[in-house]
């Protein structure tokens, strides 16, 4: 079995179906020879036979043969179905998918080589019965399946000691870093005191500061309003002083102003500027008597 590429284990394993499906092959092949004796012995016992007689027996003896081979060959195909089960059952254990080619269970070179196969395998009738008295091999859903979980397993008991070394090295890190996020923090809090008691004394500095600025300012703004008020009383008297002075001046223009009058009255240009504007003034009379009258006659 060398060129189907079979391990030690996987061709005992064919052989046993080898075995299992000749012995099937062997004892149905008997059946069908009952079948031929029976009719030798209880329809061939006269001499001569008509040609109906002779049809009649090959029709039965043809639905009897092929009954059995029917009923073979049906055996056969669910034998096979039962074994891709048992494959296909023992694969879905280990979630793996199967695959069959349906065209080389035709194919007439591997077909030769399974039936030289089993030519050689079985031709040596010692061999067969050696074969047979052999400790019958367990089966693979149980002592293959649990030499591939011991060690499918083993393997993951071993990843699981590196995940665990990990596992342990994550940890000492985390602790690590954990202790120098301590230390950190309190170095900040620690900054965060220094820093706070500085800005306090700064502040403290900044409010005495302050508070002598505003001293200061207060002090200037006294001083200012004592000499505003000072300035006020100033201007106050200064005005009414300029006041007095004021009528005191108007009195003596209106004085002057008379005066003024008083002696350009006295002057003969005033007098005849008089006497014309009065000449002036009866004409003006006159002549709105006269209009008036025009206006009356109208």
């Amino acid at each position: 079995m060398a060129e189907f590429g079979f391990n030690e284990h996987h061709q005992n394993e064919a052989i046993n179906y080898m075995r299992f499906a000749r012995s099937k092959r062997i004892i149905r092949l008997k059946t069908i020879d009952s079948c031929f004796e029976d009719l030798k012995d209880s329809r061939l016992a006269e001499e001569t036979f008509t040609v109906d007689e002779v049809r009649d027996m090959l029709d039965g003896l043809q639905l009897v043969v092929r009954g059995e081979v029917e009923t073979e060959l049906i055996n056969t195909a669910h034998t096979n179905v039962l074994l891709l089960r048992q494959l296909f059952s023992q694969a879905e254990k280990f979630y793996l998918r199967l695959q069959t080619d349906i065209s080389e269970l035709e194919n007439r070179e591997l077909l030769e080589q399974v039936a030289e196969f089993e030519n050689t395998e079985f031709k040596n009738p010692n061999k067969t019965n050696q074969e047979i008295s052999k400790p019958k091999l367990a089966p693979l859903n149980e002592g293959g399946v649990s030499e591939l979980l011991n060690k499918e397993i083993s393997r993951l008991q071993e990843e699981n000691n590196k995940l665990k070394g990990r596992l342990r090295n994550l940890e000492t890190q985390a602790m690590g870093a954990l202790d120098e996020k301590t230390r950190a923090e309190r170095a900040l809090k620690d900054l965060q005191k220094v820093k706070g008691e500085q800005q306090m004394a700064a502040r403290s500095q900044e409010i005495t500061s302050l508070e002598d600025t505003v001293a200061a300012l207060q002090e200037d703004y006294q001083k200012s309003l004592s000499v505003n008020a000072a300035s006020q009383r100033d201007l106050q008297d200064n005005l009414v002083s300029a006041k007095h002075d004021l009528l005191r001046v108007q009195e003596q223009l209106s004085l002057a102003e008379k005066e003024l009058d008083r002696k350009f009255q006295q002057t003969s240009a005033y007098r005849n500027m008089k006497e014309i504007l009065t000449k002036k003034n009866e004409q003006i009379k006159d002549i709105r008597k006269r209009l008036s009258k025009y206006e009356s006659d109208e």
